[in-house]
């Protein structure tokens, strides 16, 4: 496989004021590093472009929208130091979703695993499928979803998350999720994108500073993130250097 395709696509297009933000790999739209960083910085170019007034966050193909974390960058991570480092990768795109100061809609076309079910829950509204199913299966491979639980646990409150987190091989219907508000609205996939950009293009005639207020409020009482995702960050980065985590990373890779 290319190096260009190893580190994934991203792209970004413009109707009227909205910006629509497509991420891919080849690896069911997982995140290597170098992705992720790359996602981060577009939200923090497009958070102070006012030219823009919506966002539109969605992933390529029609089966997953996100598979969390490469699998292959975890296992090579060699120490501590090293762990903290990739996880804070999920770290600082949430917290660009969360300071961005234009609404994010997420269109979530198909399942997300991890650390996708946490970029679905740091957009401000998400339309999804019923083919959406949820799961969080980190302590699967003996880490847990200690960056992306404030996103999740914030969205559908503590007790779904810990109900997701546990039972770490099972996966969660787009009904549950839309139940738990993880998902504002569900529709058939050949009338997904249409309701998409309906959904954004009517938000963008808003005024914009409206939205911009809104936006602060929605994330209100969230300021300690900065500091408490990266401290997230290094318990996982330590946990990933476990035997029992490399030895179930390599169990799921085949």
């Amino acid at each position: 496989m290319s190096s260009e395709k190893l580190n994934g696509s991203l792209q970004t297009s413009f109707k009227n004021t909205v910006a629509t933000l497509q991420f891919g790999h080849p690896a069911s739209n997982s995140f290597p590093r170098k992705l992720l960083d790359r996602l981060t910085a577009e939200i923090n170019l497009l958070s102070r472009n006012e030219a823009v007034s919506v966002i539109i966050l969605q992933s390529e193909g029609s089966k997953v929208f996100c598979s969390g974390a490469s699998f292959d960058e975890l296992l090579k991570v060699q120490n501590e130091e090293q762990g903290t480092e990739f996880f804070s990768g999920f770290a600082h795109l949430l917290n660009a979703m969360r300071n961005c100061t234009k609404l994010i809609i997420g269109r979530v076309q198909g399942k997300a695993v991890g650390g996708g079910v946490g970029i679905i829950a740091a957009c401000d509204y998400v339309l999804a499928t019923p083919e959406s199913a949820v799961k969080l299966s980190e302590l699967a491979i003996g880490i847990g979803p200690f960056v992306i639980e404030p996103a999740v646990s914030r969205k559908i409150g503590k007790v779904a998350m810990t109900e997701m987190a546990l039972a770490a091989h099972e996966w969660k219907p787009a009904s549950w999720a839309l139940q738990n508000r993880l998902f504002s609205a569900l529709y058939n996939a050949d009338l997904l994108d249409a309701e998409v950009e309906n959904f954004a293009q009517k938000l963008s005639l808003y005024n914009p500073e409206a939205l911009l207020e809104m936006k602060k409020i929605i994330w209100e009482g969230t300021e300690q993130w900065e500091s408490l995702l990266i401290e997230r960050a290094k318990i996982t980065g330590k946990l990933v250097l476990s035997n029992f985590t490399k030895k179930a990373l390599l169990q799921f890779k085949k």
